[in-house]
């Protein structure tokens, strides 16, 4: 009884120091800026956190005010179904973290997803469900009939950290996960978990079409796993939804409309990546003079909370551009442009051809893009 006793005050007091770790995180929110692009809002997510309703460290209600400080517009609460840490301390079921956290979400505006990891050894590994309406439903001793129950629940179901128990880490698709793929029962994986990135997995989804997907897995407080002073953030899944709601999160899951957020990388298809840089990097100065074998200066802010690395990728012959321009980050960089000698005169549209490194349309490939810029061309006295 006294082992238990001394259990106890030992896990509150850990308890009270993690939650001091939070206060000093202040309370204030810091949005992080990515621009919606045409049709649809762009919504900041993390699907995969754990609470001490299985083995993290903080009450439910501080995942939701760590989101609402961090700028995150969703959360999925994902306890194991399998591991309850504090069960001796902290009484409740699969759902009770959801329940505990779900008017505080409401409170400040975070959406709240209720949701479960399934937990097993590898093959075939852990999974998360989401979008599920009871939780406890899932805890089955069958890993397929644990994967079958939230299926039928509707929910949405991605394989966690697949380099987890894999040589090297490095992932390995098992004819576990081809059963659940045949199935119709696996529909997205984790690109990124936690600080682990699997370029692999970037190729298994565009191949099977499988959601991309980035998330925490925190199971400390987020101010003890990041250095936010030095300008860490947690992963992220960046949805396209056609409206602020659940189910329309839940819809843009289903249709693959994600980018993933990692460090200085953003991981996605071609088509979303393309619209995030069309709608954050934008020349401000135009139209900008020049004169024929001359060059100019073009002002190009990006707003992306992104530094964008570019090299150049082709040169159609109209425009010489510097071979490699790194553009800050919600900042304005200058490029100096040479527009070769021509008989050219007057407005027209010029384009700056180049490749986006840490844009990954896949494994090791950066995203093409031509940035347009109207140049006026003069005289040399008409300057």
């Amino acid at each position: 009884m006294q082992r238990r006793s001394s259990g106890r005050r030992e896990f509150w007091s850990i308890a009270l120091l993690l939650l001091l770790a939070v206060a000093a995180h202040g309370g204030e929110r810091r949005p992080l800026r990515f621009p919606d692009i045409p049709g649809f809002v762009t919504l900041l997510c993390d699907f995969h956190l754990h609470t001490v309703f299985s083995d993290g460290a903080v009450w439910p209600t501080v995942r939701v005010e760590e989101a609402w400080r961090e700028g995150l517009d969703a959360i999925a609460l994902t306890e194991h179904l399998e591991a309850r840490h504090h069960r001796a301390e902290v009484t409740g079921s699969s759902n009770t973290s959801f329940e505990k956290a779900v008017a505080r979400a409401q409170e400040l505006g975070i959406i709240l997803i209720k949701g479960g990891e399934i937990t097993r050894s590898m093959p075939p590994g852990h999974f998360n469900a989401i979008f599920v309406k009871d939780a406890d439903a899932l805890a089955l001793d069958d890993w397929r009939q644990a994967i079958g129950a939230a299926v039928a629940q509707g929910a949405f179901v991605f394989w966690n950290h697949p380099g987890w128990r894999q040589p090297g880490t490095i992932p390995v698709w098992h004819d576990e996960h081809s059963e659940l793929y045949q199935k119709g029962w696996l529909h997205g994986i984790e690109v990124v978990n936690s600080r682990e990135y699997y370029p692999e997995v970037q190729a298994w989804c565009a191949e099977k079409h499988l959601t991309l997907l980035g998330n925490s897995d925190a199971h400390d407080p987020t101010t003890l796993e990041y250095d936010f002073a030095a300008g860490e953030h947690r992963p992220l899944t960046l949805v396209f939804a056609r409206r602020r709601t659940a189910e329309d999160i839940e819809a843009a899951l289903r249709a693959r409309r994600t980018v993933v957020y990692w460090g200085n990388l953003l991981i996605g298809d071609a088509a979303y990546l393309q619209a995030l840089f069309a709608q954050g990097v934008k020349v401000v100065n135009e139209p900008v003079a020049i004169v024929s074998g001359r060059s100019a200066e073009l002002q190009v802010h990006n707003s992306l909370p992104v530094s964008l690395e570019l090299v150049a990728s082709a040169d159609d012959g109209n425009l010489a551009v510097p071979d490699k321009v790194v553009l800050p980050s919600e900042r304005t960089a200058l490029i100096r442009v040479r527009l070769p000698q021509s008989g050219r005169k007057g407005l027209g549209t010029f384009h700056l051809h180049y490749r986006v490194e840490n844009m990954r349309v896949a494994p090791g490939k950066g995203l093409a893009v031509s940035i347009p810029a109207k140049l006026r061309v003069v005289e040399p006295a008409q300057r």
